[in-house]
């Protein structure tokens, strides 16, 4: 496999790779042997991160959703920013680095397969186009975050089935947004997609309108107004579902307790929490977490 780089993880990164007995085992299972990853990851402002591989024996796909970098394949530098996907094929010699004034955060799969050429073909039908515009895409973030938390939470192998699908829908969901991140750079419109992406990658925060408005220069005002005619609802109201639905999938997939959810999703107060969960979700976690385990206990008797 190619490795990693070795650039210190700060705060907030991450980086895992998947064991050579549980890759073995991959390339045998019928569920996954076309496709799966190989080593994962976050990298959040990630400056002075560069790598050098001047031999490349697995594919790379590299998705940055701020700041810039260049990359330098073949004698040309090609310059990445926030929206690009640079998507690496086995065998291709390259060089990247983050931007000294403005480093990029990226998420990261190196990955390989039966058919992990036949994908890259896929999205790069002429072979020769490395960089793939799509916008910073909200779902897209979630699907990678999925990944790494399959990879992270990897108790048994089936985690690593649910990461090796997980990264076939991305490499899908790629394709679809394509044609329509050029069709939003044409029409200059209102970016719905930037926004909530910076909610994604805020989950762990507070996010204040001030923010959310300085994203799309607009005034709060204008920026509410707006937002309202797209969704029919207000960009708080969205934002705090973002953070339920992240807390009940770490209820669903975890045993942290209900105190390190809450600080995990920007909560310091965990009562605050239990009562905006229990608003929204129509039952505390506590008792949301007791009525998956007694389904999940129904099931397997």
């Amino acid at each position: 496999m190619s490795q990693p780089s070795n650039w210190p993880l700060p705060s907030g990164s991450l980086r895992l790779v998947v064991p050579r007995t549980v890759t073995v085992k991959l390339t045998q299972n019928p569920l996954c042997s076309d496709l799966y990853p190989k080593a994962s990851g976050y990298y959040k402002h990630a400056k002075k991160h560069t790598m050098l591989r001047r031999t490349h024996d697995d594919n790379l796909l590299i998705y940055c959703v701020e700041g810039a970098g260049t990359c330098q394949l073949e004698n040309t530098s090609y310059s990445i920013n926030a929206g690009d996907l640079l998507l690496l094929p086995r065998g291709v010699a390259h060089s990247y680095q983050a931007s000294d004034d403005n480093p990029w955060t990226v998420y990261w799969i190196h990955f390989s397969g039966n058919k992990s050429a036949d994908f890259i073909h896929y999205l790069n039908e002429r072979r020769d186009n490395f960089i793939i515009p799509v916008g910073v895409n909200a779902r897209l973030i979630a699907n990678f975050e999925i990944l790494l938390e399959s990879l992270q939470s990897s108790i048994n192998f089936s985690a690593f089935i649910h990461a090796s699908n997980m990264l076939r829908q991305i490499l899908t969901y790629i394709a679809q947004l394509k044609p329509l991140a050029k069709a939003q750079l044409v029409a200059h419109q209102f970016d719905l997609e930037l926004v909530h992406s910076l909610m994604q990658s805020s989950l762990h925060q507070k996010l204040d309108l001030q923010t959310l408005a300085q994203s799309v220069n607009l005034s709060k005002f204008h920026f509410i107004k707006k937002y309202k005619e797209l969704t029919n609802t207000t960009p708080i109201n969205y934002f705090i579902h973002l953070k339920i639905e992240r807390a009940c999938h770490l209820l669903d997939i975890s045993t942290k307790s209900i105190k390190e959810i809450s600080y995990s999703l920007g909560y310091e107060d965990t009562y605050y929490f239990s009562r905006i969960f229990k608003k929204v979700m129509g039952i505390s976690p506590n008792q949301y977490r007791k009525m998956r385990d007694s389904t999940f206990h129904a099931n397997t008797e």
